[in-house]
């Protein structure tokens, strides 16, 4: 153990522990902006100086450890001239224009710059300018990057793609799409994790709620929106609400304040899509002699994208079912548009998701089997529905609970965890057990493929087959696992991709905390609500069984391939192709 003194407090920490944690250990605060544990402790931004009794200079409290006998000072006048010199020189380099950013009063630099009360800056302005791309779903603004790189850090070490680099040198360096490439022209996966890991708003998602208040005011247009199952688990954080508040039901009151005609929960084709790739998955093993294992998920557009561009010889190995998202489009444009009677066209069709792939999964071309334009209009992500629910200045603190509409605001308990990794195979293999033995397992039968864990393996036994599962999140996760699959050191029948790290309840279109990962605690929450559910399994849900009987006949039939598969093959990469 080391004994040091930091702002008069005796501290006694482990061998090892940065200053930076040593001073959390009591209490006390240092700022900082490029840090990120485990990541990016490098010292770039010079916030978290401190000064160390007998060190000339200020030394970094992110990336320098305790040594015994230390006396530091955390805000010392040399440390707080330095603290305050070092903001200055990050702001005359960032468009400060705080009123028209979406991280106002999120953004870790106005908080720094605030605490230090810097009313002016001594500096002259100097912003960098470059043009992004049009129209792709995440928006880069030069103007704003504090060269903190985080960005970097996370798409290189957490998810494998590089997708940015340092750019220019001297005072012009910034970050830029690395290789000199316009941003359509890389293997950008979409996830947002660069979004959500970015202390400041240079990285946001494209904004598309004028889209939707458009549609809203548009007489002729039924609005129809669906609600994903990670949303009910982070929807009211920015609102300052509870989990145990902000359900799903007092979503859909909010949502209806705004102008929804009605709105409706994706854990509906969440249960259609495990029929449907489970049942697909089953056929596969029946004609095991044919197929090449291991079937992976394809509900994750990032993930999808990712296998496109690192593994594009393994495409056909994705199951060929349509995202939940994707299933619900074209469902409300055909056997919904038939339920209510009007014409397809005059539907349009919004999903709220966790995630900024979803943008461009639902403008994918060959997405719109309904006949309709595009199967999903609009996707908004988490955090656009809670700037949609301020524009409309609802107080979401005084509204009850409202139900979702029916019939497709039904689902179980095992759609709902599929906003948590691991909950996409636990459910599937509920429903495939039944499928195989007819007779329901145990709810939680196979919870081994559940937790944080970056890559899980399980084996289960259905009816004397022992199927081999994995389940990955992260991309960079992702990548050791398929790299194992090739190099013949893993075998298994079917695998769960989620692109973000812990799942969609990760996803980059969530609320963000920074230096907090949230995505365990909101899978916690998507478990709980799966243990209380009267449904918890896919193949029970009334309106599945209705959907059926109604409308597709049977998981697989023709009409179930024409609306509700795809060819992964045909998808366009390039967001700004249409």
């Amino acid at each position: 153990m080391v004994n040091l003194v930091i702002n008069n407090i005796a501290v006694t920490v482990p061998e090892g522990t940065t200053i930076l944690d040593a001073a959390k250990k009591c209490h006390i605060d240092i700022p900082n902006l490029c840090y990120l544990e485990g990541l990016n402790e490098i010292g770039a931004c010079r916030v978290c100086v401190v000064e160390v009794e007998g060190v000339e200079r200020l030394v970094t409290s992110c990336n320098n450890t305790v040594e015994e006998g230390m006396v530091i000072h955390t805000n010392s006048p040399k440390v707080r001239n330095a603290r305050r010199n070092n903001v200055e020189l990050i702001l005359s380099q960032h468009d400060a224009t705080c009123t028209t950013c979406v991280r106002s009063g999120n953004c870790s630099l106005q908080t720094i710059a605030n605490d230090l009360n810097i009313i002016e800056s001594p500096f002259k302005l100097e912003m960098p300018h470059a043009r992004w791309t049009e129209g792709f779903p995440l928006v880069r603004d030069y103007e704003k990057c504090i060269k903190c790189m985080r960005c970097i850090q996370v798409c290189d070490h957490v998810q494998s793609l590089k997708v940015w680099d340092v750019a220019n040198t001297g005072s012009r360096t910034n970050v830029d799409v690395s290789h000199n490439r316009r941003i359509e022209e890389s293997d950008c996966a979409l996830c947002g994790q660069c979004i959500t890991h970015c202390p400041v708003g240079a990285l946001r998602e494209r904004d598309d709620t004028d889209k939707v208040f458009e549609a809203l005011a548009d007489k002729d247009k039924v609005t129809i929106v669906q609600i994903a199952p990670a949303v009910r688990a982070a929807w009211g954080e920015g609102l300052g609400l509870s989990r145990e508040f902000a359900t799903v039901e007092r979503l859909a009151a909010a949502l209806r304040r705004v102008g929804f005609d009605y709105i409706f929960d994706t854990n509906f084709t969440a249960d259609l899509t495990i029929m449907e790739e489970g049942s697909e998955f089953l056929e596969r093993l029946k004609n095991a002699d044919n197929e090449t294992f291991p079937m992976f998920t394809s509900c994750c557009p990032g993930w999808i994208r990712f296998i496109k561009t690192q593994y594009p010889d393994m495409v056909d190995q994705l199951s060929t079912a349509k995202s939940p998202q994707q299933m619900f489009g074209a469902i409300a444009k055909s056997y919904y548009a038939k339920l209510l009677n009007v014409d397809p066209s005059k539907i349009f069709s919004v999903s709220i998701m966790p995630c900024t792939a979803k943008k461009y999964e639902a403008g994918v071309p060959v997405l719109s089997d309904a006949g309709a334009g595009q199967d999903v209009d609009v996707v908004l992500t988490t955090r656009e529905v809670e700037r949609l629910i301020r524009s409309e200045h609802i107080t979401v603190k005084y509204l009850d609970e409202e139900p979702l509409d029916t019939p497709l605001g039904i689902g179980s308990g095992a759609a709902v965890i599929f906003g948590a990794t691991g909950g996409v195979m636990e459910a599937a293999l509920r429903s495939a057990y039944f499928l195989v033995t007819g007779e329901n397992p145990a709810p939680d039968a196979f919870k081994d493929v559940r937790g944080r864990k970056g890559w899980k393996e399980a084996s289960f036994d259905i009816a004397g087959t022992t199927l081999k599962v994995a389940v990955a999140s992260g991309l960079g996760n992702t990548r050791r696992l398929i790299e194992a699959i090739r190099r013949g050191e893993v075998e298994y029948h079917f695998v769960e991709i989620m692109a973000c790290p812990g799942g969609c309840a990760g996803g980059g279109g969530q609320p963000i905390w920074d230096g907090k990962e949230l995505a365990e605690k909101r899978a916690e929450v998507l478990y709980g609500l799966d243990q209380i559910s009267n449904l918890r399994f896919s193949h029970e849900n009334p309106s599945i069984t209705k959907v059926y009987d109604e409308f597709f006949g049977s998981p697989l039939s023709h009409k179930s391939h024409e609306l509700l598969h795809t060819d992964h093959h045909a998808w366009e990469l390039d967001p700004t192709k249409k």
